[in-house]
């Protein structure tokens, strides 16, 4: 078995495993994925679309996600913006509660140090693996080119519209490398592809 594949089976493996924990919740794992997805993404980047663009799924399984996610509770939808024909799909405060607590604890018992080289490890593998397919980045609107900070607060000159709070550290759809911070396809997720 070549190392090639020997990873490969070893992702399969560890997403089965990871999903596995995640089906206590009640939740399957592209529901789980999905709601993982809104607890970190920032205001614009709620679409169904960029769901999933980011799970490298189809609109329509998607769509029917989250309407489960809603169904149960866990998500509500609404306009996404000036297009009323564009919906956007934010978290209830059961649907935090429950994202919240998905991950709450780490998957292995490992030392910081080693968690620190698997995530380091597993970023340029996603990086990697984006990069082949063509995905998006979908980095933290403070590594975007597009983020600025003046006294007024965190501003987005690509939407031109003022950032609140934490959005700043938020996954973003429109997302384009330029600042300091990694991004997520340099970062721990996968998206797009």
């Amino acid at each position: 078995m070549t190392a090639a594949h020997e990873i490969a089976s070893l992702l399969d493996r560890l997403s089965r495993l990871h999903g596995t924990g995640r089906r206590a919740a009640g939740l399957n794992p592209a529901q789980a994925s999905a709601l993982d997805y809104l607890a970190r993404a920032n205001r614009f980047s709620r679409t169904p679309s960029a769901v999933a663009d980011y799970l490298s799924a189809t609109r329509g399984t998607v769509s029917q996600t989250l309407k489960s996610l809603a169904a149960k509770g866990l998500a509500e939808e609404g306009p996404g913006g000036s297009d009323r024909r564009s919906r956007r799909y934010d978290l209830t405060p059961q649907g935090r509660a429950v994202a919240d607590a998905l991950d709450a604890t780490p998957p292995v018992d490992l030392p910081d140090r080693q968690l620190e080289d698997i995530r380091d490890a597993l970023r340029l593998l996603v990086k990697g693996m984006i990069a082949a397919r063509g995905g998006r980045s979908f980095g933290l609107c403070r590594s975007c080119r597009h983020h600025r900070t003046s006294a007024q607060g965190a501003h987005c000159a690509l939407l031109d519209v003022p950032l609140q709070g934490e959005e700043t550290t938020q996954i973003c759809q429109e997302h384009e490398p330029g600042g300091a911070e990694n991004t997520l396809a340099d970062g721990c997720d996968a998206g797009g592809g």
